[in-house]
């Protein structure tokens, strides 16, 4: 007696087989369609002539060939499915049990040898069936970039404006002289270090890998480039280029965030959220009295208010909504790079070395980040900092130094007794 064969899949095999066969159907019958069309305009452009008869015989030819040579496969595929003569009763059950086995695995074999292979997986089949979402993605971003850039700034100068001609008057005019300057200095420090920041950040090239030169450190070749890509080194669909040291492409920068502006985009992150943090704060007792001038509008009868005086209500409630958003969107941003500053990271080694070491752990080894040197010297590598003064002179202050190294070449801090784990 047979025993039945009994078929055990993945489930993201299931799918992919599922979608290589609705593409491939759709595929062939979008060509034979095409081609019939070419072959019909040509055979019908040469009626006239023995030339051009010959050439629309030709292309039917070669088409129909095509066309015969699937025809002829999926007989034979068909073919296994016919019940031999004869079979009767169980015989018959366990023939059609063999010949289903049979045929799935002419079928799998088919599809595995077009488009499946052994790193194929469900992360495979998800980023095939979203291709079309990251493309309108990339593209989106690629071209409202300078949107996004034009949005911060008229947001920013809306805050500028609302400051300069409603907050400061009040804190001049109200607060002693001591508190005043320090609100001056305060504010225009963070105004300056924002605006260089943020000018540095979009204009300046995160840094590529030399393409004209073979003979440089790599771990592996682009795709997309075919070009060799050094250690921290990942390809940016939207710029369409490898980026070295790359985090991510940001559209509010409409630039990549990579080795030569990283400590900008950070330096930007920081300071704009201490300045949203400090006009927030500035501006809460204006706000509150705002707030409640508004709604006292809807009374009767109408509070004498003055347009300068409704518009400054309406602006400061602006102003502080704004600001209040913004520091804790940007804040948490701001928070989430500083851990990966912190851990010698990027945001996407981040999600590499989260796969790795859950990899490793199943391994029972540990994973290690080569370029983790501990918390400080990652702060010191970011900013520049080689003595003590660099802490005022490069952080507290604008500064356009280049940052350590050349994006290329990369320390690792193992040594034999603290190896990484492979």
């Amino acid at each position: 007696m047979e025993s039945s064969g009994v078929i055990r899949l993945h489930y993201e095999e299931l799918l992919f087989y599922a979608a290589c066969v609705c593409n491939c159907w759709s595929v062939c019958l979008c060509v034979c369609v095409c081609l019939e069309g070419r072959a019909c305009r040509r055979g019908g452009g040469g009626g006239g002539g023995g030339g051009g008869g010959g050439g629309g015989m030709r292309m039917g030819s070669s088409w129909r060939w095509q066309l015969s040579r699937a025809m002829r496969l999926a007989l034979r595929w068909c073919r296994l499915c016919r019940p031999q003569r004869g079979g009767r009763g169980g015989g018959s059950k366990r023939w059609i049990s063999g010949r289903c086995l049979e045929l799935w695995s002419y079928s799998k074999l088919l599809l595995k040898s077009l488009y499946f292979n052994s790193l194929s997986n469900s992360d495979t089949l998800l980023d095939c069936v979203f291709e079309p979402v990251y493309w309108i993605v990339d593209n989106v971003t690629r071209w409202f970039g300078v949107v996004f850039v034009s949005l911060v700034i008229l947001l920013t100068t809306s805050v500028l404006v609302i400051v300069y001609l409603f907050v400061l008057p009040t804190i001049l005019s109200t607060y002693p002289v001591y508190w005043a300057v320090w609100h001056l200095c305060c504010g225009h420090w963070l105004l300056v270090m924002v605006v260089f920041h943020y000018y540095k950040a979009t204009t300046t090239s995160p840094g590529h890998p030399p393409k004209d030169k073979v003979h440089i450190p790599s771990v592996s070749i682009c795709k997309k480039c075919i070009t060799p890509k050094p250690p921290r080194t990942h390809h940016c669909s939207i710029c369409n280029t490898c980026v070295l040291k790359m985090d991510h492409h940001c559209p509010w920068l409409n630039n990549c965030v990579g080795h030569f502006n990283h400590r900008y985009f950070f330096s930007f992150c920081l300071y704009m959220t201490l300045g949203c943090i400090y006009c927030s704060i500035s501006s809460r007792d204006l706000f509150v009295e705002a707030y409640s001038a508004v709604e006292s509008y809807y009374q009767t009868p109408f509070p004498p208010y003055t347009l300068r005086e409704t518009t400054a209500h309406k602006s400061i409630i602006f102003l502080w909504v704004l600001t209040s958003s913004v520091a804790v969107a940007l804040g948490g941003l701001t928070l989430w790079h500083t851990i990966l500053i912190s851990r010698g990271e990027t945001s996407v080694e981040r999600h590499i070395n989260h796969k790795e070491t859950r990899r490793l752990k199943e391994k029972g080894k540990v994973f290690r980040n080569p370029f983790h040197h501990g918390k400080l010297n990652n702060w010191k590598l970011l900013f520049g900092v080689e003595k003590r003064s660099h802490w005022f002179t490069r952080v507290l202050l604008p500064s356009s130094h280049l940052p350590s190294g050349d994006g290329i070449m990369w320390d690792c801090t193992f040594t034999r007794r603290d190896p990484m784990a492979i």
